[in-house]
């Protein structure tokens, strides 16, 4: 089915030319889908993200408690995080095999199900059971989890994006964000409660459990990803396919869109960490200024991602990452030199903007290929560009930051978002089809 499709371009575009002026033309020449299923569908792939960020915060706002449970040590919690780190780059380069070997569905429900063993295995072993072994095992399960569900949802954001026929990838990450903040209300009301670490997170992963389950019945079947294992349409081996995806690494123009997503990436994650430390170690405010400054930041980043489609839609990824990678550079300039209080706030704020819509608008760009079935590849590789970003992002800016002071260290940042601006052609509109 999707071999026919994909043969049929000249049709495709001679039935959109003949359409009068206002009228949408059909996402696909035989595939259209009343807009119902697609709502449906996209509102699916905004429960994906959702719980994949509900997950990280759920976790993440209760390590100081596991912490002190266990008995570990700075040093510790870094070398515990790393192994969550290391087993989420696993799941990345896994992600496409998942989604060619299993399909769209059994991927996400089987990679958040092992998210949800993972939280178990945290809380059992950061309470019931205090073991730093137990602890290690759950994070490589929830870290492997959450590596190949990004890739997956991304896949399907993209492919529910380009049937919508409009941009809805950065409100899809703001979903994301929501969640997060859902966690992370939900875990200070379960301290505030005395509930153990053990309970808040099984129930967690039991939520989740059950809401993918619910979610993915609204995703479609696609045989073009391997959906349908009953189909007659012939297919090649998913061994074939996968094989074919690792070629995907040759193309230049998925490589400058990781090279986008990199520097946005890069500034994203080093803010996450360095942000609020700045404004207290580099500018000389307390503590309280550099939590309400960083909160400005996280405030702007989730606005624009939710506000940013329309944008998209209107003036194309180029100019919008172009503008955008202005914004940041202006934004982060202001922050770094700026010595006024009201000079941090719009510096984070713009900081914040600047960075706000790469790494979304880059899942869809590497997925915005004629051949649905490489786009899982595609996506996994900027995907693991941009992860890799956020990994080695923050120890980077430190190690600058210990040697050259911390706003110095920032500096990195802003030739980065240079280089973001100056590679985003490479993620212009291959496939623009709109929709009414």
């Amino acid at each position: 089915m999707s071999q026919h499709r994909d043969s049929a371009p000249t049709m495709t575009e001679h039935e959109q030319q003949s359409n009068s002026p206002g009228v949408a033309a059909p996402a696909a020449a035989t595939s259209a889908r009343p807009r119902r299923e697609l709502i449906a569908w996209r509102n699916a792939i905004f429960a994906i993200f959702f719980l994949s960020g509900l997950s990280l915060a759920s976790w993440v706002a209760r390590l100081p408690v596991v912490r002190d449970d266990v008995g570990l040590s700075t040093q510790g919690v870094g070398l515990v995080i790393l192994a969550g780190s290391i087993a989420s780059i696993f799941g990345l380069i896994a992600a496409p095999w998942l989604l060619a070997r299993f399909g769209a569905r059994l991927a996400m429900t089987g990679m958040l199900v092992t998210v949800s063993i993972g939280l178990v295995f945290v809380g059992v072993g950061g309470s019931v059971l205090p073991s730093v072994l137990l602890v290690v095992i759950g994070l490589a399960l929830f870290g492997f989890g959450n590596g190949a569900v990004d890739v997956v949802m991304n896949v399907e954001g993209a492919e529910a994006e380009r049937e919508l026929g409009k941009t809805v990838m950065p409100l899809m990450h703001a979903f994301f964000s929501f969640g997060t903040v859902a966690g992370a209300a939900l875990a200070a009301g379960a301290s505030a409660l005395d509930l153990s670490v053990s309970v808040h997170l099984v129930i967690i992963a039991a939520v989740i459990a059950v809401a993918v389950v619910i979610a993915v019945r609204f995703v479609p079947v696609r045989e073009e990803l391997g959906d349908d294992p009953h189909t007659e349409a012939p297919r090649d081996p998913w061994t074939v396919r996968l094989k074919r995806s690792l070629s995907v690494w040759a193309d230049v123009r998925l490589l400058l869109i990781g090279v986008v997503m990199l520097g946005m990436a890069f500034a994203e994650g080093s803010a996450n960490d360095w942000l609020a430390l700045a404004v207290v170690d580099g500018h000389g405010f307390d503590a309280t200024a550099g939590a309400a400054i960083f909160t400005v930041f996280t405030i702007a980043i989730t606005a624009a991602r939710v506000l940013g489609g329309p944008f998209i839609d209107r003036f194309g990824r180029v100019i919008v990452l172009q503008v955008m990678a202005g914004i940041g550079v202006v934004g982060l300039s202001m922050f770094i030199f700026g010595t006024e209080t009201w000079m941090l706030v719009a510096g984070a704020a713009l900081w914040g903007v600047g960075c706000s819509l790469a790494f979304p608008v880059g899942m869809s760009a590497a997925a915005d290929v004629p051949d649905r079935a490489d786009a899982a590849a595609r996506v996994s590789a900027v995907a693991m560009i941009g992860y890799c970003a956020f990994l080695v992002g923050p120890p980077l800016i430190g190690f600058l930051g210990e040697h050259f002071g911390i706003l110095n260290g920032l500096l990195l940042l802003l030739g980065l978002m240079v280089i973001a601006g100056l590679a985003a052609p490479a993620a212009r509109e291959r496939t623009r089809t709109r929709r009414a």
